[in-house]
């Protein structure tokens, strides 16, 4: 949802749909096959995502696995005993993020009779669920244009349109939100946001990005700044 305060972003037609059309084709050909995205159940996406918040997708894969089989259902998980949900997290870290999964789920069987809220006001207002998560979840399970702004959306969505950053942190948050729901491509919000995160997890790197590789190249601020500063053409 973009915020009131912050208006829609001023987006060149044309760059725009080079923007999602070179994205989407990337994604069709390098994309990962990760095992939550051979599902659109929200639960299964929830666990995913609560699973990845501050830890590495390839360490996440094998404790996904394991703890769908031992809660399949968000009842499942709402009813088993926080001992035994605390111990089917161990080694993955952070454990808060299993006893705030547990909640949600809770609240979902207490408030919403055991059925997945399908609105993203209400899966926002499920325990220990932000804006990312909340948008994910419905963008990937219900296929509605919700925005989504993890670390690396963050930083693909910056490093191609925001040329002067404004003043504050929470400025330029506002900001990447307003832009990340205006670039959504009609009914392509699925492969679109996946290809956003994935992309900024292999290419558009935090540390040598792949810029001499990169299919953005000619559509990205970062990237012809970072010419001129170098007297060489972009």
């Amino acid at each position: 949802m973009a915020s009131a305060r912050t208006a829609r972003p001023r987006l060149d037609g044309e760059r725009l749909r080079a923007f999602q059309t070179r994205l989407l084709r990337w994604f069709r050909k390098n994309g990962r096959d990760l095992p939550w995205r051979r599902t659109r159940d929200p639960y299964r996406i929830l666990v995913s995502e609560v699973m990845l918040q501050q830890t590495q997708v390839e360490r996440v894969q094998d404790y996904y696995a394991r703890f769908l089989r031992e809660y399949p259902t968000v009842r499942d998980l709402a009813a088993a005993h926080p001992a035994r949900v605390r111990e089917s997290w161990e080694g993955l870290g952070y454990y808060a993020r299993a006893r705030n999964l547990q909640a949600a789920a809770r609240a979902i069987a207490t408030r919403h009779g055991g059925e997945f809220p399908r609105r993203l006001e209400e899966v926002l207002a499920l325990p220990g669920v932000g804006r990312y998560t909340a948008g994910a979840v419905v963008s990937f399970a219900y296929g509605e244009a919700a925005p989504i702004l993890d670390t690396n959306v963050r930083r693909v969505l910056t490093r191609l349109f925001v040329r002067r950053r404004p003043a504050g942190a929470a400025k330029l948050d506002r900001r990447l939100w307003v832009l990340a729901e205006a670039v959504i491509p009609p009914g392509r919000v699925w492969e679109f946001n996946q290809g956003l995160m994935d992309f900024g997890a292999t290419v558009c790197t935090a540390r040598k990005p792949k810029c001499s590789t990169c299919p953005l190249r000619s559509l990205c601020a970062f990237y012809q700044r970072a010419n001129d500063s170098r007297g060489t053409p972009a």
